[in-house]
């Protein structure tokens, strides 16, 4: 298992901190915690003030804290976790201090004011260790990677039950149960199996209904392997597809195909997006794409970039997103088709390792 370098992690953050003329920051999100110091549990408060680190967390973690915490000293708090960072930050003159808005919330941002004297200055920040976290480093690559391969394998073992008659729930609950078995933290999200009409629900996670006779079953499902997060869809049809099905199917896989060609250093997320709807257009099935072309993905299933309509980040070496154009028309179906990629120095590697042929599943 890799070593994560939380260290040179802490060096280049303390650098932002510095570039944004700030004299602290303060870290609550629990995936940024564990970035930077890999600290796993539910309660913590990361605080950097000049050059270095004190992390908080209560009783509960002591010995968590002591074995996980990298580069900070651990600070067991008997109350709750501002009021005695505030303490450190009381014996300050002055100060200017970040902290996340975007995750933060109202309740937790009066108390910090409440907590430190009028010469200590919030300075609201947004995403300063999330773009940070954009570029993974090779050790999360590894980490990804295997998290990837695991749930393509848990995927593999629950398409061999896919047959008309048993429910959504029971497939769902197959690759869970496997993902489970083969070591995973868990599920990236609510595992979705969507068959028939229900398909045409983005996000329509499985259910008790009987797989059809005939019709596509949409399955998305991602595990977390040490902390990373992994995300892939396919569809397979039950039953002979008909010329329609077919044609729909081989839209949505033209159009993944042709994002994941233009994901390359330099090119924006919107355009990434606008090659995948383009095809989807000349099919004339691009009304029937309702979300963007895909997310970046990591300790957390979505994060940035967006590959979204008019979004201008530019692609760089070390992003991980996910490239997944689908299609859902009402009252008949759907077609998703997701595979993770990294963005390397002249394009992108598919970490996703299966097949995207479209399989008719026959009755027994």
């Amino acid at each position: 298992m890799p070593v994560m370098d939380y260290a040179r992690r802490q060096k280049t953050f303390q650098q932002k901190i510095v570039d944004e003329e700030l004299d602290g920051f303060v870290v609550t999100h629990a995936a940024n915690l564990r970035y930077l110091c890999g600290y796993t549990g539910s309660n913590g408060l990361l605080l950097f003030l000049a050059g270095r680190g004190v992390f908080f967390t209560d009783g509960r973690y002591t010995e968590q804290a002591r074995e996980e915490v990298k580069g900070a000293r651990v600070v067991i708090a008997k109350g709750p976790l501002m009021p005695e960072a505030a303490k450190v930050l009381g014996k300050l003159s002055s100060a200017a201090v970040g902290f996340e808005v975007d995750l933060t919330t109202v309740a937790t941002a009066k108390q910090m004011k409440d907590s430190v004297h009028r010469r200590i200055a919030w300075k609201s920040t947004t995403g300063l260790i999330m773009r940070q976290r954009m570029i993974k480093d090779a050790d999360e690559l590894k980490l990804i990677r295997d998290a990837v391969a695991l749930g393509a394998k848990v995927y593999e073992q629950a398409l061999q039950i896919v047959r008309p008659g048993v429910r959504e729930v029971e497939v769902a609950g197959t690759l869970e149960f496997a993902a489970r078995q083969a070591g995973a933290d868990g599920m990236s999200f609510d595992t979705i199996v969507a068959a028939g009409k229900r398909g045409a629900l983005p996000h329509g996670h499985a259910s008790l209904q009987p797989l059809p006779r005939r019709g596509f079953v949409v399955i998305d499902s991602g595990v977390i392997l040490r902390g990373y997060c992994s995300d892939m869809t396919r569809t397979v049809h039950m039953g002979l597809v008909s010329r329609v099905e077919r044609a729909w199917y081989e839209a949505v896989l033209e159009a993944q195909l042709v994002g994941i060609a233009t994901v390359r250093p330099g090119v924006t997320a919107g355009e990434v997006d606008e090659a995948t709807r383009s095809v989807l257009r000349k099919a004339r099935l691009d009304r029937y794409f309702t979300h963007s072309t895909g997310h970046g993905v990591g300790l957390e299933i979505h994060e940035p970039p967006r590959l979204g309509k008019n979004q201008n980040e530019r692609l760089v070496p070390g992003m991980v997103v996910t490239i997944e154009p689908g299609i859902y028309v009402p009252g008949k179906g759907g077609v998703r088709i997701e595979d993770m990629v990294v963005v390397t120095g002249n394009g992108c590697e598919v970490l996703t390792p299966v097949t995207k042929d479209l399989i008719e599943v026959r009755a027994s």
